[in-house]
């Protein structure tokens, strides 16, 4: 296991803080100086910045942050429009933005659109006039710019360090500290009690770590002071009859589900990393729904095979071949797939009957809030991976058995077909 990964606050578990305003505004030199290093090319060039700059840190009391620099707002030509794009993909994921201005060009209709965008987003801000060391409106001009912007005003100067305290400051006094990802699996266990957890080893598995949905899962069960124990699939069962008492929870990678749920005893909960994600970032009753979906598929359908992150696939990848395999024959027909990875969202997701997201254990609770919200709003439904294999391999009950909300809407699926037929 790689401790150094195990120690380090995941990208997706940080309060991500963004830097948006037009081309030349001075948000990579304010990272920079926010940050305390050079992690941005800086240059009187307009639209230096192509691509999202991200820095982790900690910033106190907050805890561990990720500061992302992004391209001007004001970009043009058909590159510009794809940096723009970028641009508002990190604000799709973004708990707090700061929004810069340099001060000689003043606050425009440009900025104040985008302070309303905020707004409706609902994420925290902070407007930033940089550049003060080329002059600083009087005190009388000053509390008239605070009348009249929506959200917190400061001033800042890279150059000689004014005003660098005090946007850390404005951070920690306006930031959501209640915008945080609820627990994985603390809310299902108690003190003391001991999680199983099943790890396969195959040719898929990093050499010489774990995968991150394990990691993040053992460090939320040591927070809740209970007892992780790791195995691997064939193991299961010896190291359950060997047990003085039952665990609390038997924790599955989804692709050993079948076998798990056989060698695991009814009546010890059972469930999979992939569904404690979803559940975490997401609603699994809205995952449910898209379960439902895949049976009413017909020929030409497409569907959308979304993953968080980027790998090299292998021949019998989970995405690229077994899901469309086991949801041709759920639908029974010919249907298209389509496949987004990373950060990628496409923005025109009418075109598809279902979409099949991972656990999103590389994305943020906003980002995927946003993805179910947007397929919500287009009438697609939305499912993952999870519980997708729970219901092909016949246990999407028994690995929904520890989540009411989502146990309900399976049987209320249930009950409706009974009702239909």
């Amino acid at each position: 296991m790689n401790l150094n990964s195990m120690n380090e606050t995941p990208m997706s578990s940080r309060m991500a803080i963004g830097l948006f305003g037009k081309r030349n505004a001075g948000k990579s030199s304010l990272i920079n100086a926010l940050t305390d290093q050079s992690v941005a090319v800086i240059s009187d060039v307009a639209g230096t910045t192509t691509d999202p700059v991200y820095k982790t840190m900690e910033l106190l009391p907050i805890g561990p942050v990720v500061f992302i620099d992004t391209a001007g707002l004001d970009d043009t030509g058909e590159l510009g429009m794809l940096r723009i794009e970028k641009t508002y993909e990190v604000l799709r994921k973004c708990h707090f933005a700061i929004v810069v201005a340099d001060i000689e060009t003043g606050i425009t209709d440009f900025e104040e659109e985008f302070i309303d965008q905020l707004i409706h987003r609902k994420i925290p801000s902070v407007f930033v006039l940089n550049k003060a060391d080329k002059g600083c409106p009087t005190p009388e001009e000053i509390e008239a710019l605070k009348k009249s912007l929506k959200i917190p005003l400061s001033f800042t100067s890279v150059y000689n360090g004014t005003g660098i305290k005090a946007v850390k400051q404005m951070i920690i006094d306006n930031a959501n500290y209640e915008d945080v990802e609820p627990a994985l699996v603390g809310d299902l266990i108690e003190s003391g009690d001991m999680v199983v957890l099943v790890t396969p080893i195959d040719k898929s598995a990093p050499k010489g770590r774990l995968i991150l949905p394990q990691q993040q899962t053992i460090r939320d069960i040591l927070e809740k002071d209970a007892v992780a124990m790791i195995t691997k699939e064939h193991e299961l069962k010896h190291t359950l009859e060997n047990l003085a008492k039952p665990p609390a929870l038997v924790i599955t990678d989804s692709q050993a589900f079948l076998k798990v749920s056989a060698d695991t005893p009814a009546d010890i909960p059972l469930t999979s990393f992939s569904i404690l994600f979803a559940r975490q970032k997401t609603d699994l009753a809205e995952m449910v729904k898209g379960i439902k979906r895949i049976e009413q598929l017909a020929p030409g359908d497409k569907v959308l095979i979304v993953e968080g992150c980027t790998h090299h696939r292998q021949a019998d990848d989970i995405g690229k071949v077994k899901i469309p395999r086991w949801i041709r024959q759920i639908a029974g027909c010919d249907i298209e797939f389509h496949w987004a990875s990373g950060a990628h969202y496409p923005k025109d997701i009418g075109e598809y009957a279902v979409i099949v997201h991972c656990g999103g254990c590389m994305l943020n609770r906003r980002e995927m809030q946003y993805r179910v919200h947007t397929a919500r709003h287009k009438g697609v439904h939305i499912t993952n991976y999870g519980m997708l294999i729970a219901y092909v391999q016949g246990i999407l009950s028994r690995a929904l058995e520890p989540f009411p909300a989502a146990k309900l809407a399976l049987e209320e699926n249930h009950l409706n077909d009974k009702l239909l037929n």
